[in-house]
């Protein structure tokens, strides 16, 4: 398991009380355009998903307020874990999901770093919209290192990636304006992020784009390369 000491302590994580886990909740559900992206969002989950071979326990790292929580449960077989580092923010997701769904989530406060579970706990461990916060290669790396022990056989996460309008714009904002030392979001070069997917043991099985050559937001689906 992940040392304690070796954690990596992201400048955003304690913002996280219960007033931004509410905030954080209703912001996908109130707007248009958030509406949208989000039914695009559950779109390409449920398509990785089946690609990872409906994976029958998953844990979901970090929940939030379990966004996926609906498309995860579409599997009636499908034993969900759900780990978050605030408490508030799985709370939320308890509280104002269906019920139904709700009963379905075992959940934990944890790291996703550093998961106080045995190795191979679930088939498929789950991690959305968190990557693109990782500005350092040695987080990301440790982030993958815990997944690999964790699942027995797939991974899925999504990140933000170049090679697409998008992260052109944005690069070509970010150099307009001052840099910051610490940035809580950033685009990772596809040739970096899939490098370190292999040096931590994963191969992948397919790449899912947001809106293909447009969009920032990129899906992984990764499988466990068999030790030799």
């Amino acid at each position: 398991m992940t040392k304690e000491n070796s954690v990596p302590q992201l400048d955003f994580s304690e913002k996280y009380d219960a007033a931004h886990a509410k905030y954080y909740f209703d912001k996908h559900e109130n707007e248009f355009w958030r509406r949208l992206s989000n039914w695009r969002d559950h779109q390409i989950a449920r398509k990785a998903l089946c690609l990872a071979g409906n994976p029958k326990s998953v844990l979901d790292t970090p929940c939030g307020t379990g966004r996926f929580w609906d498309v995860l449960a579409e599997d009636p077989q499908r034993i969900i874990h759900a780990s978050d580092y605030s408490q508030d923010m799985i709370n939320a997701g308890l509280t104002y999901r269906p019920p139904e769904i709700a009963q379905r989530i075992q959940s934990f406060q944890a790291s996703a770093f550093n998961l106080p579970v045995p190795d191979n706990f679930v088939e498929c461990v789950f991690c959305i919209r968190f990557v693109h916060h990782l500005a350092k290669a040695e987080e990301r790396l440790t982030l993958l290192k815990e997944f690999h022990r964790v699942a027995t056989d797939s991974v899925i996460l999504s990140l933000w990636v170049d090679g697409n309008y998008k992260a052109w714009v944005r690069d070509r904002r970010e150099q307009r304006r001052e840099r910051h030392q610490y940035q809580n979001r950033l685009v990772i070069p596809r040739a970096v992020i899939e490098a370190e997917f292999a040096q931590c043991g994963f191969e992948i099985v397919d790449r899912l784009d947001f809106i293909k050559y447009y969009h920032m937001w990129r899906t992984y689906v990764l499988r466990k390369i068999p030790a030799k």
